[in-house]
């Protein structure tokens, strides 16, 4: 029986470990310091930031999309770079799927932060990431990458096709809880 996800051909890519990039992206998502306005806690902080070092780069995704329904896998590279937002630990802005009944899996390929995560019912977790460390994101779980070192958070993401995202919760909720770098030590509140 051929259904219309036969008709998608195997292929390969290659990963350049190192610098975080997926060779022969199609999809390139930059995020820079302007973009998370409104995710740190201290404004101002990110306000001086933006102005003194021209808006530096927050983070990057690379993909290759494939067809954005239920059967294929997506994937992804997300590089996010070392930095902080007064004492507050550079993220990404985080995410819920559109399809909230779906899952992630995160795998470190380089670097060391936490995958922090959330429900609408108020639940909350924050694993460890560093190199080779995979993290599983539930489904109805929001979640977002920390970078708690001093190079780049570099991971390989798995999701289904029909996942989507949904930014626009997070930018209303936020997350209940912080990463912070305080003398040198990681302080979660």
């Amino acid at each position: 029986m051929q259904t219309k996800n036969a008709a998608v051909e195997p292929f390969s890519l290659e990963i350049d470990i190192e610098s975080g990039i997926l060779k022969n992206a199609t999809n390139h998502l930059v995020r820079r310091a302007s973009d998370m306005r409104g995710h740190y806690a201290d404004g101002a902080a990110l306000e001086r930031l933006i102005a003194g070092e021209n808006d530096p780069l927050h983070y990057e995704v690379f993909e290759v999309p494939v067809s954005e329904e239920r059967g294929h896998l997506m994937y992804c590279i997300s590089k996010l770079q070392p930095g902080r937002v007064g004492e507050e630990c550079f993220m990404t802005k985080g995410h819920y799927h559109a399809d909230a009944g779906t899952a992630e899996i995160y795998l470190c390929l380089r670097g060391r932060g936490f995958m922090a995560m959330k429900t609408t019912e108020g639940a909350w977790a924050a694993q460890e990431m560093s190199r080779g460390r995979m993290v599983y994101v539930p489904p109805f779980w929001a979640h977002r990458s920390i970078n708690t070192g001093d190079e780049p958070l570099i991971s390989f993401c798995v999701y289904p096709g029909e996942a989507g995202h949904n930014y626009g919760d997070i930018e209303q909720e936020g997350f209940p809880r912080r990463i912070y770098l305080r003398q040198g030590r990681v302080v979660i509140t």
